[in-house]
């Protein structure tokens, strides 16, 4: 459609075409931008994205483990710990059943773990079957066999592996069969079982008889998201028995822990005694209560 502005011959004379032409073609891009601008700012106010509530939010992540407040957790004697457990392992094979502690760390996440191997004042199991990687006629293959291990050779024990039978519970390289295997190719099968001998966790050693007669009746333990777990008795141990090696492996995870760097920081900060179908209990460091029940009460299967 054609305008329908009309202009005065003696003011067209003084007008610019240019002048002319923008009267002609409506409003100026400027006042169409600031149109534009408007409207767009209407709509964002009408869809505007509403913001994610605050459990939504990411929240900052921790860097050491969570550690609860002993202050309001419910704590037993160790007397009381015990009988709670024996009543339910009630119905159950005693041999089948054990006590375990764990030991509660006051770490940071991606900090050294703590792992080692200790042999109790009550050792827990001793029945376990030990195998060394020596040559077989050597002096320290009979070491071996006279201090106790159930298996020892080289060339056997690598195709026994390499077939599935892997009929023992710990294993034990002598320091000149080191080379044979890590070329027997066993790592990949023995390392998943923490099986694979290493420098590292004392099982590549020199003295095999020594170290074989340590092991027998000794257990592993390893640091598994700030706690460590271990067996810690039978269930026909007495209180004292019990006691003693809480001690003991309280004693020697501060010594693990006094062993790493200054700069780390890694305290116990709660013990806990559970069993093998049971409950773990909190324990407050006492062996008896006021109301506890003598200890021969729960000293007998």
């Amino acid at each position: 459609m054609a305008s329908t502005t009309r202009y005065c011959p003696s003011c067209l004379s003084h007008t610019s075409p240019n002048t002319l032409l923008r009267r002609a073609q409506g409003p100026t891009p400027f006042i169409n931008q600031q149109i534009r601008t408007a409207a767009q700012s209407q709509n964002a106010q009408k869809y505007k994205r509403k913001d994610q509530p605050a459990s939504q939010k990411r929240k900052k992540q921790r860097t050491t483990f969570l550690e609860p407040d002993m202050r309001e957790a419910i704590q037993f004697p160790l007397v009381d710990a015990m009988r709670y457990l024996r009543a339910a392992e009630v119905g159950r094979p005693p041999t089948s059943s054990k006590y375990e502690i764990h030991l509660r760390l006051k770490t940071l996440k991606n900090g050294p773990v703590v792992r080692n191997r200790m042999r109790l004042p009550h050792p827990v199991k001793t029945d376990l079957r030990i195998c060394v990687i020596a040559p077989p006629d050597s002096a320290a293959a009979k070491a071996a066999t006279a201090a106790g291990a159930s298996i020892v050779g080289e060339e056997s024990v690598f195709d026994a592996v390499k077939e599935g039978r892997i009929d023992f519970d710990r294993c034990i390289c002598h320091q000149d069969s080191l080379p044979k295997l890590a070329k027997a190719g066993v790592a990949r099968i023995l390392g998943p079982r923490q099986l694979m001998p290493s420098a590292k966790t004392g099982t590549v050693v020199k003295d095999v008889g020594a170290s074989v007669r340590e092991m027998v009746g000794a257990s592993e333990y390893r640091e598994r998201l700030g706690v460590v777990r271990m067996a810690i008795g039978q269930l026909g141990f007495t209180p004292e028995e019990v006691q003693r090696n809480i001690r003991a492996f309280i004693e020697g995870i501060k010594r693990d822990i006094a062993g790493l760097s200054d700069r780390i920081s890694k305290d116990i900060h709660e013990v806990v005694l559970s069993s093998t179908n049971g409950p773990g209990l909190s324990l407050n460091g006492e062996m008896r209560g006021a109301a506890s029940v003598p200890t021969r009460d729960v000293s007998t299967v």
